[in-house]
């Protein structure tokens, strides 16, 4: 069988991320850039399978390829990264240090990566700036204007509210990512992952590096949106929200739904004397 089991799954995800935190600038700025630049793609085909069809889920349901490529090539995306980063830092695998390195050259990557997709798409999808009639030229106009200004207008519960939906948005990547360590076969990894990337895209969470295209290509086209709302009312709160979600909802608490029942096995193995167990094995 290639499943393959929590608690090794967990061993895992403390290995993948000393793996990662031990990653040079080059290897993490090229990584992240690919892995922004892929997302980016993923998404397009998403904006363009729910223009075809009129039904959004269809999107939904395609995205999860650019996921899927990006961690089988082993590319970096710093959303999954926060729920496999800390648990080496609290295993003390890696440092502090190292781990906000990651962070700060991954995502760095990603604006890299995301920007030039997005150059490239904005030519593509208006012929050269000839064109304007394509479809998905206001879908992504609307959606760069409904990640910020929207947010905008609801003032501080707005900015609450991008955060809560970004929390839920990477509960679920960083569990794609744990996803694809339950299984030894490509096969198994893909089916995996794609359910909890499903999951978020459906639904219209908040994910800090598809908003790195999407705002961005969305300003170029003609959004009435600025650098500051999009930093103010989306790029940071979302990329807290992230966070938080990443290293609670996966991080934290199955590291904890692991840990803990060794804690307690180990704990009533202790309970149980030498000498007990000696007496036991006489009688028997």
């Amino acid at each position: 069988m290639d499943y393959v089991k929590p608690s090794e799954v967990l061993n895992s995800m403390v290995e993948a991320g000393k793996n990662k935190a031990e990653s040079s600038i080059m290897q993490l700025l090229v990584r992240g850039s690919l892995g922004g630049a892929i997302l980016a793609c993923a998404t397009t085909l998403a904006f363009t399978a729910a223009a075809q069809t009129k039904i959004p889920m269809v999107g939904a349901l395609l995205f999860p390829v650019g996921f899927v490529m990006i961690i089988l090539l082993g590319l970096e995306l710093v959303t999954g990264s926060f729920a496999l980063i800390p648990l080496a830092v609290l295993e003390k695998k890696t440092t502090v240090r190292r781990m906000l390195n990651n962070f700060l050259w991954v995502i760095l990557g990603h604006l890299l990566g995301c920007a030039v997709y997005a150059v490239l798409y904005a030519l593509t999808i208006t012929k050269m700036g000839t064109d304007m009639s394509n479809p998905i030229i206001q879908t992504l106009i609307t959606a760069s204007e409904g990640k910020t200004l929207a947010y905008q207008h609801l003032g501080g519960d707005g900015m609450l509210l991008a955060i809560i939906k970004a929390m839920l948005c990477n509960w679920m990547v960083t569990l794609g990512s744990v996803m694809a360590l339950t299984s030894k076969s490509t096969s198994g990894k893909i089916m995996a992952m794609w359910l909890p990337i499903l999951t978020f895209f459906g639904q219209g969470f908040e994910h800090t590096v598809v908003n790195m295209f999407v705002i961005p290509v969305g300003m170029m086209l003609g959004a009435n949106v600025t650098f500051a709302d999009w930093w103010i009312w989306n790029g940071i709160p979302v990329l807290v929200g992230n966070f938080i979600g990443g290293v609670v909802f996966t991080g934290i608490l199955f590291y904890l739904s692991q840990r803990s029942f060794k804690t307690g096995r180990a704990s009533a193995d202790k309970m149980i004397s030498p000498s007990l167990v000696e007496k036991v094995e006489k009688s028997s």
